[in-house]
């Protein structure tokens, strides 16, 4: 093994770096986004409403990433009315084509990562905030989303991780990231072993950052969950008509 092959290949890989990355946050955006409602939708107890989404779920978890991959950016140049609609400067670029395949796939599993989050709620806390007269949408703002998000984020940090890996599959339809670029000098070098360890280095140092960044936000959210608040004070206070009882509450 070529030790001196490994760190000179590592600067050329760092060239893909920024698509890699940027891959990686546009199907997290992205896919986040659409896997809010999908989420309530999967929680709901009508099945016009869940169903569209459990469908949905079940196709993209159900099949590979590639061949979802393949599909838009191979399979939309088949259908005459896309080759020649609008969307066609969009579906003809590679780039674009992985973003929305990376998105859909991180989407239907964002939700039913979220929907199990939602559903580990306590039953008691949806009920006290019906009791204190909270709209549904109000639950939603002030009490199912903050609380099934901090639920489902260890289960999430790790499919963000997954996506992140799973974005080296970009390289098959001709996007140089850094898989592609490993690929590109493996044809120059005839060196595969380096340079792909010299890739797994990369991938590796990046899902560090990663984990690294969500353990932060779970600290953080357990720090705010533990904050501890000092008891009401009670004291007794003689009035006109015999002793009552004062509570003040002692809490931020």
């Amino acid at each position: 093994m070529n030790l001196s092959l490994i760190i000179d290949v590592i600067p050329r890989l760092m060239d893909g770096l920024v698509l890699t990355i940027g891959l990686t946050l546009a199907a997290v955006v992205i896919g986040g986004t659409l896997a809010i409602p999908m989420a309530l939708m999967r929680t709901s107890s009508s099945a016009i409403v869940y169903l569209p989404a459990q469908i949905y779920t079940f196709v993209f978890r159900g099949t590979p990433l590639l061949v979802q991959l393949f599909l838009i950016y191979y399979g939309a140049s088949q259908i005459g009315w896309v080759r020649f609609g609008f969307l066609w400067p969009i579906l003809r670029d590679p780039l674009w084509c992985a973003v929305i395949a990376f998105s859909l796939n991180h989407a239907a599993y964002t939700a039913e990562i979220l929907r199990g989050g939602i559903r580990a709620i306590p039953a008691g806390e949806i009920e006290a905030g019906k009791a204190l007269g909270m709209s549904y949408t109000l639950r939603l703002r002030r009490l199912v989303l903050p609380t099934g998000i901090r639920l489902a984020l260890p289960a999430y940090a790790n499919e963000v991780i997954m996506m992140l890996k799973a974005s080296s599959l970009a390289s098959t339809i001709t996007i140089m990231e850094v898989t592609g670029n490993a690929r590109k000098i493996v044809a120059q070098t005839f060196s595969p072993y380096e340079v792909f360890i010299s890739a797994a280095l990369i991938y590796l140092a990046i899902t560090l950052l990663t984990t690294h960044f969500f353990r932060l936000i779970e600290a953080r959210l357990l720090r705010s969950e533990r904050r501890p608040t000092s008891a009401p004070r009670i004291t007794f206070a003689r009035g006109p008509t015999g002793m009552k009882v004062v509570v003040q509450d002692g809490g931020k």
